[in-house]
């Protein structure tokens, strides 16, 4: 019979883990920048506006580039067209944050609205496999989408900002919690 030595810092995918004090700094580090965020949503929501913006405009940017090398591949006119589409929504992001905070959060809401009522559905179809739980989660993903719906513009303003602060301070805290949790740390 195989013995297996846990004792070592290797996880199971063989990548050494963190030391728990890099954990401890991430997680606080995370959390303070939550509460930072959270201090002025509006602020920081432009900011995930102009920042979105950037991101799109280098994505565009490589599929435009992916187009030219892939042009084997099938596609080159939808790739071209498709980077294009990206660089213009980069500038209009770019250009008028305000306004594009405004379109993200609007699409934000319709996404949130459209997935709850199908997680609802499913759930409602899957009842005895536990549907319950999909269904319960997508009650949540239709309130959260009429909520940010029914207040537009208003919520356009503070919206991303306010779901950027509690991700962070969400993902502060798991990484606490990982710290603190010595038993499901290896040695």
């Amino acid at each position: 019979m195989a013995t297996t030595d846990n004792s070592s810092a290797l996880g199971l995918t063989g990548i050494a883990q963190p030391p728990l004090w890099m954990c401890v700094l991430l997680g606080i580090a995370m959390i303070v920048a939550g509460v930072f965020v959270l201090g002025d949503v509006v602020l920081f929501t432009v900011v995930s506006a102009i920042f979105i913006g950037w991101t799109a405009i280098f994505a565009g940017g490589f599929e435009i580039v992916h187009a030219f090398w892939t042009k084997g591949w099938g596609g080159f006119l939808w790739q071209l067209l498709l980077g294009a589409l990206y660089i213009a929504s980069g500038i209009v992001l770019l250009s008028q944050p305000v306004t594009g905070a405004l379109i993200l959060t609007y699409v934000l809401g319709l996404i949130l609205l459209v997935s709850g009522l199908v997680r609802v559905t499913i759930g409602i179809g899957h009842w005895r496999q536990s549907g319950w739980v999909l269904a319960a989660s997508g009650v949540f993903g239709v309130i959260a989408g009429l909520i940010i719906l029914s207040g537009f513009p208003a919520t356009g303003l503070w919206v991303l900002g306010l779901l950027l602060g509690i991700d962070l301070m969400s993902h502060g805290i798991g990484w606490l919690t990982y710290a603190l949790r010595p038993a499901d740390r290896p040695a």
